[in-house]
This record gives structure tokens, sequence and C-alpha cells, in this order.
């Protein structure tokens, strides 16, 4: 694995040479993380994204040696840095990929995970996961930041789209521009399906810990554009927009999807 600096804050840089090797060291930052937030606070809230990202968190790994005797995972709480508004069992569902892919192989208490509520519009899923968060944060399960009204969530994992979205926060949406929610919703997702909630920036910015973990070649052009010093006429793009104001963001890549950032990040 390579490790960079990165460029300024656009985070740290961990190139791995195979998958296999990125899904080692996933599941060692998350270990590493959940056994710290413990520590520190009794709980380890996490907020997750969809697409490929569960099948790369190792999970099979992490209930693995030596994880297994330093995960204690009735002390996890998950949350949905955004989510498709159709029911739990639809293909489309993020929960749904989740607990296939790892809520239902791992020991973490049914009443701790924290999905949107799939019977109303996507308004409504909004407001109402917002609200459950906001209590949450009243009770301690989740931090708030020292510098701002946004929840502080010890770790949010991204995903990245080859258009550079995250969650699901499109270029040139005007989801990108608010500030006063915590969730918001979208109707008009450039991707289907069209209805959509997710986090806005402020509360993505406001994690004590954000990852971005990206593979594939049809990444790489998404990860120069996020990562690299580029020309003001180069498309700006949400991933650009992650930059954890007291926190830290690590970025974590295989060789494809790291191939077209500049010599410069991949040496420092």
């Amino acid at each position: 694995m390579a490790l960079s600096d990165g460029h300024k804050n656009r985070g740290e840089l961990r190139i791995h040479e195979s998958l296999d090797e990125l899904k080692t060291d996933l599941a060692d930052y998350v270990a590493e993380l959940s056994e710290a937030s413990v520590k520190e606070r009794g709980v380890f809230a996490l907020a997750l994204s969809g697409g490929s990202l569960i099948g790369l968190m190792g999970y099979l790994k992490l209930c693995e040696a030596p994880y297994n005797k330093t995960v204690d995972w009735s002390k996890w709480y998950i949350f949905w840095a955004d989510e498709r508004v159709v029911a739990k069992n639809h293909a489309d569902s993020n929960y749904k990929l989740a607990k296939d892919g790892l809520l239902s192989k791992v020991p973490i208490v049914p009443s701790h995970v924290h999905s949107i509520n799939d019977s109303v519009s996507a308004e409504e899923a909004a407001d109402d996961y917002e609200f459950v968060i906001r209590q949450l944060v009243k009770t301690r399960v989740v931090s708030v930041s020292e510098i701002c009204d946004s929840p502080k969530f010890d770790l949010v994992l991204l995903g990245l789209g080859p258009d550079g979205h995250v969650a699901s926060l499109f270029p040139n949406h005007s989801a990108l521009n608010e500030r006063e929610e915590w969730v918001t919703f979208i109707t008009d997702s450039p991707k289907p399906p069209p209805e959509r909630i997710t986090f806005t920036l402020p509360v993505i910015n406001s994690a004590s810990n954000v990852a971005v973990v990206v593979t594939g070649d049809s990444k790489a052009e998404a990860v120069h554009l996020a990562i690299d010093d580029v020309e003001p006429e180069c498309p700006f793009i949400p991933a650009r927009m992650v930059q954890p104001a007291m926190g830290k963001l690590v970025w974590f890549l295989d060789k494809l999807a790291a191939s077209k950032l500049e010599d410069s990040n991949l040496n420092n």
C-alpha cells in the first residue's frame, strides 16, 4: 500500500495494489475507529452509504481474529448517509444491501440500526430521519459538532460515483447548497431511483472521520477531479466539497481508481 498526505485539506491517500489489500486495510481502519470511539464515548456511530461500499467493508474480516476481540458490535449504531426511498426489501434499498452484506452477519443490536421510514414521501422521510438523529444527539449516542449545529458522527463511509457524486449529492444539484437541514431529499436523482434522502454537506463535514472508498478505472477521472489541483474550467464535483472541518478525511483507492492522480499527490 502506498500512503500519501494528499494535498492541503483533501485528505490522506491510501492506494492499494489489490482489492483484498484494500479490504484488509479498511477493516483495520473501521475496527480501530470503533475501538477508540467505544473507549472514549461508549458507542460507535457509523453512517453508511450505498453501492459497492458494503462489499468492500470486509465484514468477513471484521468477524475474524483479531477483530472479533476488539469490535464490540453491541456498541455500534448504524445510520445511512443516503438512502433510496423504496421499500426495505427492494433491490435498490441501501438498507437491504447493508442487511444482506453486513448487518445479518454480525451481532449488531437491531434497535441500534436506524433506517428510514419507507412508507412516506421523500420529504417526509428526510424530516423523520432528521428528527431521529436529533433525538439521538440529545442522548449523546451521536455527538454534536463543536463549531456548528450539526451532528458529529464517529465515521461517515462514502463511495464515489463516476460523475463525482457522494451520498446522494449530485453535481449542480440544489441539495449541495443546503446549510440548515441535516437531512434533505431529492426527487430528481440523475440515476434511478429518483427519490432519495441524503445527509447534507455540513453533516458530512462535521464527522470525526470521513472515508471515501473508490475502486475501478471508471472512477479514476472523478478521483482526479476530487483530489488534484485542477484548472478552473474543470468540472467542480461534489466529492471535492468533502472537507471535514475538524475531522480526518481518508481516501481508500485501488490502483485503477488512483491511475489519473498527479504524481505530486502520489509522492508526497
